[in-house]
């Protein structure tokens, strides 16, 4: 199984390995990682390696498949491997605790010790595919520890590492029993990108005042015997084919969007993976205050959430199921009549073409995470709009994303009252500065779009010599 040659353009040959590989097959992709590299990887070629989703007593040997320019590689992992290192240390460890949930991290020797044990298995299986000039991206908190364990093989070739979560301040990190171990392991890379400034902040605080490394002449970062840099990577997408999409309303999508036209409604949209980082109770109530508050436009609104299960084995995701189905419930009950629901709650996966085209027919966007790394979906929301009648975008301030889109209404997603009022201003938006808005957030995602992203990241990895990755 050595003899894998794959097909790289533009430079080294390109190893991903993220902790599920992308069905590149599909159109419909969910998360930050899918649908930032996906097309760019397709684009690209290499190779592709990771989790197949797959849960089996014997795992077997890792399967192969080739998807036009790409070699996606994939491995099952134990069900009792796949409960501590994923439900276990990843979404019960790291997951709340890199969103500053220290209320919810359940800190576990055995959930450290699948994590360990996993990533071990990752190296292992992957060691014998790679070849002396590949480029190695590691990506997402699920592999922290991977070119550490390839390193203690022999790996020798340039790795960079990708979060695409936020990283926490450093007195956050700290309350993690192993916290050392595990920015240690971060030490192991030659490049480390962070979605902002101020995730990159965050980190070299951590690195310099908790584990004492120096900054070298050339702004690298030394630590542990090993130099290393860091920077900010801002996540993009594909703004002209996430238009093109958009610009092709399905029959379902068209005939929707006409019938609010001739009722006069408008429809405020949120797309988020379940989770309790997105803010979603809270962005519900925000709704049910704006129809508390300005009881005119009653029948003249609905707010469109598509909101699919994940992790449904980790309790605070069926807790917080529950919570919406309750909180929807309440305010249809209050508020709805015989022809006008006002909370539209769907819990499943819709195509990114239907998206787009829904994005497309909605007035506003509403963004509202308590913490995220990026959020593409504001990104998203942008590229869809029509210049000629564009929509407004209302995003957290503690998206990633609102380092990039001043011209969002900007809100502080733990208050109700500030989320109430900015959504009736953006209902209420003149289409003129509707137009400003649009015309800069649009130019802005253009420039950094997901070419840029993996054109400055692998430039700035495929520019460090390999006697550095080596030292």
């Amino acid at each position: 199984m050595t003899d894998f040659e794959g097909t790289a353009t533009n430079g080294p040959r390109l190893v991903v390995i993220s902790n599920r590989v992308a069905d590149l097959r599909k159109t419909t992709q969910t998360g930050g990682l899918a649908v930032g590299l996906a097309d760019a990887v397709k684009e690209r070629g290499g190779v592709w390696f990771g989790w197949s989703g797959r849960k089996l007593k014997e795992p077997g040997q890792p399967k192969v498949d080739r998807i036009g320019k790409v070699m996606q590689i994939s491995v099952a992992l134990r069900p009792e491997d796949y409960a501590a290192y994923y439900i276990g240390y990843a979404n019960s460890v790291l997951w709340p605790l890199f969103h500053y949930r220290l209320d919810l991290v359940d800190f576990r020797q055995p959930f450290h010790d699948g994590y360990r044990r996993v990533n071990e298995k990752f190296a292992e299986t992957i060691l014998p595919f790679l070849k002396p000039d590949d480029i190695i991206w590691v990506h997402d908190y699920h592999l922290i520890p991977l070119a550490a364990e390839l390193r203690r093989r022999g790996c020798r070739q340039r790795i960079g590492f990708f979060l695409h979560i936020p990283f926490p301040p450093p007195d956050l990190l700290a309350a993690a029993p192993d916290h050392d171990w595990l920015v240690g392991c971060l030490f192991e890379y030659d490049l480390i990108g962070f979605q902002t400034e101020a995730d990159l902040g965050n980190f070299r605080r951590y690195a310099k005042e908790q584990a004492g490394a120096m900054v070298g002449k050339d702004s690298s970062l030394e630590a542990a015997g090993h130099s290393f840099r860091a920077g900010a990577f801002p996540i993009g997408i594909d703004v002209d084919h996430f238009a093109e999409m958009a610009s092709r309303a399905s029959e379902e999508v068209a005939i929707d969007e006409l019938r609010r036209k001739v009722l006069g409604r408008r429809q405020i949209i949120g797309v988020d993976r379940l989770d309790y980082s997105k803010g979603l109770p809270d962005r519900f109530k925000a709704f049910g205050r704006l129809l508390e508050q300005h009881p005119e436009i009653h029948k003249k609104v609905t707010l469109l959430q598509i909101a699919p299960s994940s992790r449904q084995e980790v309790q605070s995701y069926a807790d917080i199921k529950e919570e919406l189905a309750g909180l929807s419930g309440s305010i249809n009950g209050r508020f709805a009549d015989f022809n006008w629901t006002p909370i539209r709650y769907i819990q499943r996966n819709v195509p990114r073409e239907k998206l787009a085209a829904l994005f497309r027919a909605s007035q506003v966007g509403f963004v509202t995470p308590l913490r995220d790394g990026m959020n593409l979906v504001a990104k998203e929301f942008v590229a869809a709009q029509d210049i000629n009648d564009p929509g407004v975008l209302v995003l957290s301030q503690f998206a990633g994303a609102a380092e990039e889109m001043a011209e969002a209404l900007i809100v502080n997603p733990y208050d109700i009252d500030d989320m109430a009022e900015n959504l009736f201003r953006a209902l209420q938006m003149p289409l003129k500065e509707r137009q400003r808005r649009q015309k800069a957030l649009i130019a802005r995602i253009r420039k950094q779009d997901a070419r840029a992203w993996l054109g400055s990241f692998l430039s700035a990895l495929e520019g460090l010599r390999v006697t550095d990755a080596a030292a």
